[in-house]
């Protein structure tokens, strides 16, 4: 056996909510190189200028997570475009930082819609093409703030870390639904990297965050790619309902 030809995913289709920068291109990134064929859904057209850049090939819809219906029309889409999807990634979301009692019920409302109905409108979509033949991988990104809670120091965002909580059980439920049919359901839980989303708050919190991690440091760049490619890979076909902390540690 060649264990890096289980890494190859040539011939294979992925569909990446919020794959048009950050860790969603990232993750589109590695997938592309590893030989998929890739679409991408943004809310917004500029956002795909970075992706055009860094991925030619990519095919960009433009739609909002947090609507069923534009779901539905990015997968058909994706579907017309390049075929069967045999993998998804759930990198679309949002937070919103405030104290909990700040915390207006429009936003919380907001929040968990992206975050939480826009994953199960992706997953949804796309589980009949992985049913029908068999196989497939979904990919939900979730975070370590669903996992533990924070202090407010390092974060101050009750609607962020419930949604992220939510994600994981998603994630676990339709493993146990949809194993039978081949689909294999995990989830990335990235611990705090440098990020358009955190790159106001990361430098001034950064000491804490080394100073509980066991690995002394914040994320790098690349480090989420490598672990979607791995769940989206054939090397971890034995691999279903798994939360997979990239963290350095913080959650042991």
């Amino acid at each position: 056996m060649n264990f890096l030809d289980q890494f190859k995913l040539n011939g294979k289709v992925a569909f990446i909510t919020g794959g048009s920068r950050g860790l969603g291109l990232e993750m589109a990134t590695a997938l592309s190189q590893a030989g998929a064929q890739v679409a991408l859904m943004a809310r917004r057209e500029k956002y795909f200028d970075e992706a055009r850049a860094e991925l030619p090939g990519a095919h960009c819809v433009v739609g909002d997570v947090s609507s069923e219906a534009d779901v539905k029309r990015a997968v058909a889409d994706t579907q017309q475009k390049f075929g069967e999807i045999g993998i998804l990634i759930n990198a679309a979301g949002i937070a919103w930082g405030a104290p909990a009692v700040e915390m207006t019920a429009e936003k919380f409302r907001e929040v968990m819609q992206v975050n939480v109905d826009g994953t199960f409108y992706a997953c949804k979509a796309c589980a009949p093409d992985m049913i029908k033949t068999g196989y497939g991988k979904m990919i939900n990104i979730a975070s370590i703030a669903g996992i533990v809670a924070e202090p407010p120091e390092i974060l101050d965002a009750v609607g962020y870390s419930t949604s992220k909580a939510a994600v994981i059980m998603l994630t676990k439920d339709l493993a146990a639904k949809w194993g039978r049919h081949g689909v294999r359901v995990n989830a990335i839980a990235p611990g705090f990297f440098p990020t358009k989303m955190t790159e106001k708050n990361l430098p001034k919190i950064e000491a804490m965050i080394n100073a509980r991690t066991p690995l002394g440091r914040a994320g790098k760049t690349g480090e989420i790619g490598a672990a979607a490619l791995f769940l989206a890979s054939a090397a971890s076909d034995y691999v279903t309902g798994h939360i997979l902390a990239v963290d350095g540690g913080t959650v042991i």
